[in-house]
């Protein structure tokens, strides 16, 4: 149960676009749209099958000192992962070493290969909260987006802005991502 409500808040997130514009870290300025970038977000287990769930971020160019910057995502900066998969990661090494935290990863459906739970663990990203489920302490985020997929009927979808703001919008905290 606690493997389907992780992989159900993750999966929410497939190929929703992160397009609302912002204003250039360096300059200030508002931008304009550039184009948009597929970005990996999680790789889960689907039924024996490893699945990728993608979301599409919008890129964008300000005339003002020519960089080029993304829009809100639900990233850490410097992370090839979603927030909420660096949040259970984080969460897991915590309390256990690096390798059982990938263990009970895969167990969850939850794809992510050792080195990087590791990296991520020593990275200084934390999740912002925790919540006791069943025994497991499980990031907010995490929660917070299976919450989102909860909600959502059949031919929906959940809209960025809830998803950023379940993700406590994770790319304002440490600067914006010019290239990946």
């Amino acid at each position: 149960m606690l493997a389907d409500i992780v992989r159900a808040g993750l999966s929410v997130c497939d190929d929703v676009l992160f397009d609302q514009p912002g204003l250039c870290p360096d300059c200030g300025m508002a931008g304009s749209g550039y184009d948009s970038k597929k970005k990996q977000f999680a790789v889960i287990l689907d039924e024996d099958e490893k699945r990728v769930i993608s979301v599409r971020v919008k890129r964008f160019h300000c005339r003002n000192c020519d960089s080029v910057f993304f829009a809100d995502q639900p990233f850490y900066s410097g992370t090839r992962l979603g927030s909420p998969v660096v949040d259970l990661c984080n969460a897991f090494s915590d309390i256990m070493p690096c390798f059982r935290a990938t263990a009970i990863l895969g167990q969850m459906g939850v794809i992510v290969d050792r080195w990087s739970v590791r990296n991520y663990a020593t990275s200084g990203y934390r999740p912002v909260s925790t919540i006791n489920m069943f025994g497991v302490r499980l990031p907010s985020s995490v929660m917070a987006l299976s919450g989102l997929a909860a909600g959502v009927h059949e031919g929906k979808r959940v809209g960025e802005s809830d998803i950023l703001s379940a993700c406590a919008f994770p790319s304002r905290r440490k600067g914006t991502v010019h290239e990946e």
